[in-house]
C-alpha cells in the first residue's frame, strides 16, 4: 500500500510533503506511540528507525507493543527549536517540527528483524550497529520488533517570531525567539572501557546527525 501525503482538512501550518516528513523523522530521537490496549488509549515514547515508507520500533518481546498485529497505531515526532515570547501572553508560541504518522502495526521476523534492529541502533548512533557484537539467542528471544507502515501522514511546521498585535509594537516588552537546541556532548566512558580508547565513529556521526 502506497503511503498518503494527501491533506486530510485545511490546517494552517501543515506539510504534506513526503521529503518534509521524512527528514523531520530522520532527525527526531524519540517517537511517541499510540494504540488501544485492552480498550484503553496508550501512548509509549520510543525508539524507531525509518526504512523507505516503513517505520520499526522495538521492546522486550512480552511488552504489548512488541506484540501488537494488525493493529492500527499512530507516531509522533516533534523537535523544539525555539520558544516565541511576544508582547502578549495569547501571542506566545513555540516553532516547531513535527510529524504524525498513521499505519498499521505487523510482527516482524527473521531477516527483516535483523534488518530492524541494525536500523534502530544506527537511527540514535550512525553505524553503530558494525561496532558492537552481534545478538545472543537469549538477547534476539527477548527482543520483539513492529513495523510500522505508514499509510498517512503530515508535518506542521512554525517557525519565525511572534505575530503581535499591530498596537502592541509600540510597548516596551521584550520580544523574540528564545532558540532551543539539540546537541551531545562528549561521551563519558564506564567503569570498563580502557583509558586509551577513544570515542567510536558512530558517536562522532551521531554529534553531527543531531546537531
Amino acid at each position: 500500500m502506497q503511503p498518503s501525503y494527501a491533506k486530510a482538512r485545511q490546517a494552517k501550518r501543515a506539510s504534506y510533503d513526503e521529503e518534509v516528513i521524512h527528514a523531520i523523522l530522520d532527525k527526531a530521537l524519540v517517537g511517541h506511540v499510540g494504540f488501544i490496549a485492552g480498550g484503553r488509549p496508550m501512548v509509549i515514547p520510543m525508539a524507531y528507525a525509518r526504512i523507505g515508507n516503513i517505520l520499526y520500533l522495538h521492546g522486550a518481546s512480552k511488552t504489548r507493543i512488541a506484540r501488537l498485529e494488525s493493529v492500527p497505531v499512530c507516531l509522533e515526532v516533534t523537535e523544539l527549536t525555539g520558544i516565541v515570547a511576544a508582547r502578549s501572553g495569547f501571542h506566545h508560541s513555540v516553532n516547531y517540527r513535527s510529524a504524525i504518522i498513521h499505519g498499521t502495526a505487523r510482527h516482524v521476523a527473521d531477516d527483516e528483524m535483523d534488518k530492524a534492529l541494525d536500523a534502530v541502533l544506527d537511527h540514535l548512533l550512525p553505524g553503530r550497529s558494525l561496532e558492537v557484537r552481534p545478538m545472543s539467542k537469549q538477547e534476539r528471544k527477548a527482543t520483539g520488533v513492529i513495523a510500522l507502515d505508514i499509510e498517512y501522514a503530515s508535518a506542521k511546521i512554525r517557525t519565525g517570531p511572534p505575530v503581535d498585535d499591530e498596537e502592541d509594537h509600540q510597548l516596551p516588552i521584550w520580544a523574540g525567539v528564545v532558540p532551543v537546541t539539540t546537541s551531545l556532548g562528549t561521551g563519558i566512558r564506564d567503569g570498563y572501557t580502557p583509558d586509551e580508547l577513544t570515542e567510536s565513529g558512530s558517536i562522532a556521526a551521531a554529534r553531527r546527525k543531531f546537531a
